[in-house]
């Protein structure tokens, strides 16, 4: 009956009421991961550290993130889910109402780890809550929907975080807590509970298990790495042409209005298409932008402002659509039940990507790179991305063919039918 009661639920599809509290959760966390990042002349003077301590402050975010979110994914799968998102938003709140109140830098450190083990669950939560919860023809767009909070706040809210940061740096970090406090009690209210089937420990942890998995995230993480290697340093790349200060700020704000259409756009198409045929789209339109974008840049004057400026909105289009699409493909190679663990391992792979790529640009750098180089370097990190989604797929297809995993075997962690 139970079960009867949860396909009934699921094929009436997801109230856009709860969605758009999920959102909101995410717009917490959009403008957290992004806003500290450029008030850390600030973070610094107040907390008495120089800019390179302050720094660590994000480096520790994403390197806890990462590396807790499979772990915590895992052992709280067979958790309500509501009651998961909850405690997870929760402790991400805390975690910065911790580094806002704090009166030195072990406080805030200690805050941002908080915060860090906090988002890292709600990253995977929210997502397998969403994936659970609508049908599968509709999942592109729902996850669209609430990803868009996170890009949203990339567009608007980091700017607003920003300005009303310069002069008291703790400011965007309490607009964080009552963003999130305002998510809180919206979830309560609006997002109806839902119970998975109980899968054990082992089950849980079985996509670490799957090489066809693990290869599937070497896609996300490439595109975050090439994205990444080259938006890091934006600033040095477009800056010269088109003017610092306000024009970049303006070139910033583009990117994130462009990401969050693309985001939006990526969630029907890949519903229409299916994520493989999205994603091959997205990481070969990316390479040819970084090539074309690479030599565009040579030209001068003018000429070099408008090929930057085109380049630099093409990949946000195509970028900020690619995280649902990936989420998307995911879901198919798994149960509801262990989805938490393979977007918890997704996020993961997102994050060391967009840390291998800022190490890379500033080798690259380092190394007597020039800036307008580092489109082609982003090139050369899309080309083995897309090489190796293409072996993956056929590799799949082909196991599909002889009646392998992705014919007649279940998803990993589907339960069996009694």
């Amino acid at each position: 009956m139970d079960d009867v009661v949860r396909t009934n639920e699921v094929e009436a599809g997801f109230r856009p009421g709860a969605l758009i509290w999920l959102a909101v959760a995410t717009f917490s966390m959009g403008i957290d991961g992004y806003v500290l990042a450029g008030l850390l002349p600030q973070i610094a003077t107040g907390l008495r550290v120089d800019a390179a301590a302050a720094g660590q402050l994000m480096s520790v975010f994403a390197a806890t993130g990462a590396l807790a979110g499979p772990v915590l994914g895992a052992l709280t799968g067979r958790w309500e889910r509501k009651a998961t998102i909850m405690l997870a938003l929760g402790v991400f709140v805390l975690g910065n109402l911790l580094v806002a109140l704090a009166p030195t830098y072990f406080w805030a450190m200690a805050g941002r780890v908080v915060s860090a083990l906090g988002g890292a669950l709600l990253n995977a939560v929210i997502g397998s809550y969403v994936i659970a919860r609508t049908p599968e023809r509709y999942r592109g767009r729902a996850l669209s929907l609430v990803m868009g909070g996170f890009l949203f706040a990339t567009a608007l809210g980091v700017p607003i975080g920003l300005a009303i940061g310069q002069s008291d740096w703790r400011i965007p970090l309490f607009l964080v807590v009552g963003v999130g406090a305002a998510a809180l009690v919206g979830i309560l209210l609006k997002v109806p509970r839902l119970t998975l089937p109980p899968v054990s420990l082992r089950e849980a942890l079985s996509p670490l298990t799957r090489p066809a998995i693990l290869s599937v995230l070497l896609v996300p993480m490439g595109l975050m790495c090439a994205s990444y290697l080259c938006f890091t340093y934006a600033t040095l790349i477009l800056g010269p042409r088109i003017g610092e200060g306000y024009p970049m700020i303006g070139a910033l704000f583009g990117y994130g209005i462009v990401s969050l259409v693309g985001n939006i756009v990526s969630g029907r198409v890949t519903d229409r298409r299916g994520p493989v045929a999205v994603l091959t789209v997205i990481v070969a339109t990316v390479l040819a932008a970084a090539l074309l974008g690479w030599f565009g840049l040579m030209l001068p004057g003018l000429a070099g402002a408008v090929a930057g400026l085109a380049w630099f909105l093409i990949c946000a289009f195509f970028n900020g659509g690619s995280g649902v699409t990936a989420q998307t493909r995911l879901a198919t190679m798994v149960s509801d039940s262990v989805a938490a663990l393979v977007l918890a391992l997704n996020n993961s792979a997102m994050m060391l990507g967009s840390a291998l790529g800022s190490a890379l640009g500033g080798i690259a750098l380092a190394a007597g790179a020039l800036p307008d180089q580092l489109p082609l370097l982003s090139g050369a990190v899309l080309g083995v991305t897309l090489i190796a989604h293409l072996i993956t797929v056929g590799t799949l297809r082909g196991r599909a063919g002889r009646g392998g995993i992705g014919a007649d075997e279940p998803p990993v962690g589907a339960v069996e039918p009694v």
